[in-house]
């Protein structure tokens, strides 16, 4: 039996969250987000405000514009939490093996549960069909060989999807798609594809090694590889990871880098209160850039003494950010990441610190029992907010 991987994704997390909360909102277009009069970002859009060309990481007044009858509800990060962790119970029973990608989606390797829940596709199936019965959402569940078709067949009839892709279909499957929906092909590769004459998956795949690589540098190699649907990545478990780290992509590129430090300033906000939970700190401190044509810049920062501190690992974050080589590039992903962990007993150094690190975490402390109680932005720092 040839390995298979599911791919789940929650449809319009956020914002499917506050329909189930109250379902008179069903129907109508709605974001979770910031204010507009305070330069807020949209969070995530359901899919009647999405018809409308709103999306995640516009500015809501943006968002308003396209749409009068826009609603506009807060962000309840401690909810969305809980129902992930609901979610994520549901996957426990079928396999160990779970990579979280992020609140609303995860890899999962149904491998030594055949036995018990029938094969990958069977498996899928239970899942999709236990989180709507028992969370009350809509997942869109991809089934394939490995985790780059997976994850594409998730995608393909959102929202409410189910779609398995065969070892033996994966050709057929890729001529499908247009060339853009193939990882690593952005804006601009595409426009360097479009310049050699490869125009679509099939004309890619044609293509020698040797020639995409002339052409395209280290991006060559791995669109070879994607164009023939292998991807050898396994699913790498939640109970083995190394660090914490969240992340976002947007719609579109930005190149607003007011934007970008705003939302990195609430990616950091988000982990450190993550750290917080678990009784965790960490010395390394890691950005990752994924830019327009789809390349990935990482850069890490390793500090003397483990922190769990917003204040600390923002100024870590802004000395990265400040002096990278890509700064003013259009970016289309950006994440903030936490690891090299201490034990929890140096990890409580801030709780009892003294001096310019005690009102720090007076306020972390502050910002988590507001967060938990109002929802994480309740109590925001001013450099989470867009700068004007």
């Amino acid at each position: 039996m040839s390995r298979q991987i599911i791919h789940v994704d929650m449809d319009a997390f956020y914002a499917s969250v506050e329909e189930r909360e109250n379902p008179a909102l069903r129907g109508k277009p709605i974001v979770v987000a910031g204010k507009a009069d305070s330069r807020g970002v949209v969070s995530a859009a359901n899919y009647a405000a999405r018809k409308f060309g709103v999306f995640s990481a516009m500015p809501t007044a943006n968002a308003q514009r396209l749409c009068r009858d826009l609603i506009i509800l807060p962000v309840r990060m401690s909810l969305y939490q809980e129902v992930s962790r609901q979610i994520h119970n549901v996957f426990q029973r079928y396999t160990p093996h779970i990579e979280p990608l992020s609140l609303d989606e995860a890899f999962l390797d149904p491998i030594g549960g055949e036995r018990l829940h029938g094969n990958a596709v069977s498996t899928a199936r239970q899942i999709k069909d236990d989180i709507l019965a028992e969370v009350k959402l809509i997942a869109s569940v991809g089934v394939g060989p490995n985790k780059f078709i997976a994850k594409l067949a998730s995608d393909c009839d959102k929202p409410d999807g189910f779609t398995v892709v065969e070892e033996r279909n994966v050709i057929e499957f890729l001529n499908t798609l247009a060339l853009k929906r193939i990882w690593g092909v952005g804006p601009s590769t595409l426009r360097k594809l479009n310049s050699i004459g490869i125009y679509t998956v099939s004309e890619l795949r044609k293509a020698s090694y040797d020639y995409l690589t002339r052409h395209l540098g280290k991006t060559g190699p791995h669109l070879w590889h994607l164009a023939r649907g292998q991807d050898d990545r396994p699913v790498k478990s939640e109970n083995h990871a190394k660090s914490v780290s969240h992340e976002t992509t947007f719609s579109d590129n930005i190149d607003d880098w007011n934007r970008l430090e705003s939302v990195l300033m609430q990616l950091t906000e988000s982990v450190c209160a993550r750290l917080r939970k678990q009784d965790l700190a960490g010395r390394t401190i890691t950005i990752k850039l994924r830019d327009s044509s789809f390349r990935t810049y990482t850069v890490s920062n390793t500090i003397a003494i483990a922190t769990q501190s917003t204040d600390a690992v923002w100024g870590v974050v802004q000395n990265i950010i400040q002096t990278h080589p890509r700064r003013g590039a259009p970016i289309r992903l950006v994440g903030v990441g936490l690891s090299h962990f201490d034990s929890d007993d140096t990890s409580q150094l801030d709780v009892f610190a003294t001096g310019a690190q005690a009102p720090q975490s007076s306020l972390d402390q502050l910002t988590d029992t507001v967060a938990d109680r109002f929802g994480k932005f309740s109590l925001r720092r001013a450099k989470g907010l867009l700068k004007k």
